[in-house]
């Protein structure tokens, strides 16, 4: 008896198998995504600004605090829906006995991170044909803008994840209405409840403004398949809403009235422009392809979606947040879509200047990165050591045998895969997912003590809770800006007590923070300096600790 098994993101069963240079590419897209998505996961402290929010909000579940309306350590207010936050809650309570909060936390990023390199896998494919889903994957894989943020602990990637599965979703509803109703309705849900109501209104836009726009998207079918997605979806947002109001009324009526409210910025040029570095190498692509493809933008369905949910996505980005570069994430789907299928309509000599190009380019890097790290470690070139030196803050770094070997092989599979690739329309995005992997892994092998000396709070605030008093009734604060008082209590758990300069002091410690370019202040003569000091590598925060003599 002959079966045959349905899959969107590859072939049939019943069809021959795939010839051994398939698998070996699959494989190796395998292999590639592991490595991509796990290095960088563990390893430094909470860096800002992208994890302080989080991490604190982690904390304040782990320590007991509320699971439906989860707050940061002194805010008063919610900033998202705790989906998020819950799930890295849950890594924590599983792998807090191996590794730190914030690296058992940020591993929970591992399956959104799969997720949504799956789904834009299957987006790929089902726009286009066999095989492009593996373009679109290695495109987002050495996609620059994408790199850091996926690797920290922010909302702002499960939201990402539940986009693109919802992009995935609309482009399927045609083809498999109910399969794509559920993916839409999970999205949506999974939208809200880790990122609040702009990540729902930037799902919900694209398929409104295709029914509405568009003749092809204008027929029951699709309007069942909102209609539905939006019922089923409604559930678990009306249900956590509820149990929000019952937690907290007040935190939960501020929170939906900022959220309704909060579409007054003007930041529509700021992620255009942020996109010509952000997007690399999805934006050349893509804009190859409107080229290519212009005579079909508005009657093909396809481009269609495309174009509509790029613009749809731009206006609420731009209306609903201020400028930061995490907020641009949603913008690469559409530019990664088009550009996967764009790729095999490149020129053999285009392809073979951007494979040049970015071997070049990695390869300046990954020596630079070489460079550094031996500089460190032996004392020469002086000059790079100095330098290194400079930007760490780190004297010396210790070497480490593991890190080093590990170097060693990313280096040498990279030369290999490198120097024995052959130049073709479809390396080109292969060879840069590579290299952007190569140079992230040697960034988190080599340099990451470094990197993580000169972001990481850790040493300062521990140096402070060594040189407080013995006993002490609590600590005011001055200028110690929103992300450092958070910092400073999920390393040591001290709680301060912000003030102005024109309120009175009512403790008996008093910390100060000093930002390079403003007046420094100096307390009266009855306060006593116990300790100053900064990050190694910054040049513009200052700590001063005092005691009321």
């Amino acid at each position: 008896m002959r079966f045959q098994i349905d899959h969107d993101w590859q072939s049939n069963m019943s069809e021959p198998r795939a010839q051994l240079g398939d698998t070996t590419k699959t494989q190796l897209l395998l292999l590639l995504c592991a490595i991509w998505i796990f290095v960088g996961l563990v390893g430094h402290a909470p860096w800002k600004p992208l994890e302080i929010q989080s991490i604190s909000i982690v904390k304040s579940i782990v320590d007991g605090g509320s699971l439906i309306t989860p707050i940061a350590h002194n805010e008063t207010t919610l900033s998202s829906p705790p989906l998020y936050y819950l799930t890295a809650a849950l890594s924590t309570k599983l792998f807090s006995p191996l590794l730190d909060t914030h690296d058992s936390a940020r591993l929970f990023n591992s399956v959104w991170l799969t997720i949504l390199l799956l789904m834009v896998g299957m987006t790929g494919r089902e726009l286009w044909s066999k095989g492009i889903g593996r373009h679109a994957t290695f495109i987002t894989i050495g996609t620059i803008g994408l790199l850091l943020s996926a690797h920290s602990l922010n909302t702002q990637i499960g939201a990402f994840t539940a986009i693109a599965t919802g992009f995935y979703a609309i482009s399927l509803a045609h083809r498999r209405p109910r399969r794509a109703t559920l993916l839409f309705a999970t999205a949506l849900a999974v939208a809200f409840l880790t990122n609040g109501i702009l990540s729902l209104f930037i799902l919900l836009a694209p398929p409104f403004a295709l029914f509405i726009i568009f003749k092809a998207w204008r027929n029951k079918r699709f309007f069942g398949f909102i209609y539905l997605s939006i019922l089923i979806a409604s559930a678990p947002i009306a249900g956590w809403a509820l149990l929000a109001y019952v937690d907290s009324p007040v935190v939960f009526s501020d929170w939906l009235f900022e959220s309704l409210n909060n579409f007054k910025h003007s930041s529509h040029l700021y992620y255009l422009r942020t996109l010509i570095w952000y997007g690399w190498p999805a934006l050349p692509l893509s804009l190859l392809g409107l080229w290519r493809y212009r005579a079909a933008l508005l009657n093909t369905r396809k481009f269609q979606l495309i174009l509509v949910f790029f613009i749809t996505t731009l206006l609420l980005l731009g209306f609903g947040t201020s400028g930061k570069d995490i907020y641009s994430l949603p913008l690469l789907l559409p530019l990664i879509a088009l550009g996967a299928g764009s790729v095999e309509i490149l020129k053999r000599s285009l392809a073979a200047a951007l494979n040049w190009f970015g071997v070049t380019l990695f390869a300046t890097f990954g020596s630079l990165i070489w460079l550094g790290w031996v500089g460190m470690i032996t004392g020469y070139p002086e000059k790079i050591q100095e330098r290194m030196r400079f930007l760490s803050g780190a004297y010396t770094i210790d070497f480490n045998m593991f890190t080093f070997a590990l170097a060693i092989f990313i280096t040498l599979v990279w030369l290999m895969i490198s120097i024995r690739a052959k130049l073709t329309k479809r390396s080109t995005v292969t060879n840069w997912a590579i290299g952007m992997t190569f140079i992230w892994s040697l960034l988190m092998t080599l340099w990451l003590p470094m990197i993580d000396n000169a972001k990481s709070y850790g040493a300062v605030f521990a140096r402070i809770e060594n040189q407080l008093p013995s006993t002490y009734s609590c600590i005011n604060s001055l200028n110690v800006g929103r992300s450092q008082a958070k910092l400073l209590h999920y390393y040591t758990g001290i709680t301060l007590q912000p003030l102005q300069q024109t309120e009175l002091l009512d403790c008996d410690v008093y910390l100060i923070q000093d930002e390079k370019g403003r007046g420094k202040m100096t307390p009266g003569p009855e306060w006593k300096l116990i300790w100053q000091g900064k990050r190694p590598a910054d040049r513009r925060e200052n700590f001063r600790l005092f005691e009321l003599d």
